[in-house]
């Protein structure tokens, strides 16, 4: 219930911009320019922790892009899920995944939220922001799904505040593939994705798990399509990161 009031206030009740606080419009064009995914690349952190998958973030976490991703993620401005959607939708295409016949299939696996965190938000910010960047992917000519497959099997403190090693220890084997999650899958493309990357631990435990569970295809109709097999890529893709860990300086937006 919590979520759909939301959803119906961000509709109906005038809105400044939450990248800027521009009046009366939900997302100006300035912050719409800075979430566009012109300046989307493969950022390193650094350390990189063991097991991270090649990664591609839309926008730099700073300014507008931070304000807008906060607004959606802690203070349930729902609507901005369809701007931040293009973002992790352009990272996607950033990646290499390009529309065309025969290309495959997509699934978007989102790293998942705390049920104590998702109570306490009314809503999963990674997975709604999957959803929408699936549509638009679609949209562009790329079958894409999202496929949360992902789990918490034991609790984990909250991760803010701690450095990267810490984070490590905090995540390391923390999540698992769901039940059937194989079949959520199916021998699709995997690109992990979530809203922002800092350490890179939370996406490294992430592939760890798809890892495990043998979900990354093989060559299409080889032996080991189906399973984790040679040739297996996995890759991942977020709306932001530091601007630091850009394997090239991310171009800034006018605002």
């Amino acid at each position: 219930m919590r979520g759909w009031w939301q959803e119906l206030a961000g509709l109906v009740l005038p809105v400044d911009c939450a990248g800027c606080g521009a009046a009366r419009v939900l997302v100006c064009a300035d912050c719409r320019g800075a979430l566009s995914g012109a300046a989307a690349g493969p950022v390193r952190p650094s350390p990189r922790p063991e097991g991270l998958p090649e990664v591609q973030a839309a926008a730099a976490y700073e300014g507008a892009v931070r304000a807008v991703l906060l607004a959606h993620k802690e203070r349930g401005a729902l609507p901005l899920a369809g701007v931040l959607g293009a973002a992790l939708a352009a990272a996607v295409l950033a990646g290499g995944t390009r529309p065309g016949p025969g290309r495959g299939e997509v699934a978007l696996v989102p790293v998942p939220s705390a049920r104590r965190q998702v109570r306490a938000r009314g809503h999963d910010p990674a997975r709604r922001i999957a959803l929408a960047a699936a549509g638009r992917l679609r949209r562009a000519g790329v079958p894409a799904r999202v496929a949360p497959v992902l789990g918490l099997r034991r609790a984990v403190a909250d991760q803010a505040g701690l450095g990267a090693r810490e984070r490590r220890e905090n995540l390391a084997g923390a999540l698992a593939v769901r039940r059937g999650g194989a079949g959520l899958t199916g021998g699709a493309r995997i690109v992990l994705v979530d809203d922002v990357v800092t350490t890179g631990a939370t996406l490294a435990e992430a592939a760890r798990a798809v890892r495990a569970a043998g979900l990354l295809p093989g060559p299409a109709g080889g032996p080991a399509a189906g399973r984790a097999g040679p040739g297996a890529v996995l890759r991942a893709a977020v709306v932001a990161a530091p601007a630091d860990s850009f394997a090239r300086a991310p171009r800034t937006a006018a605002r």
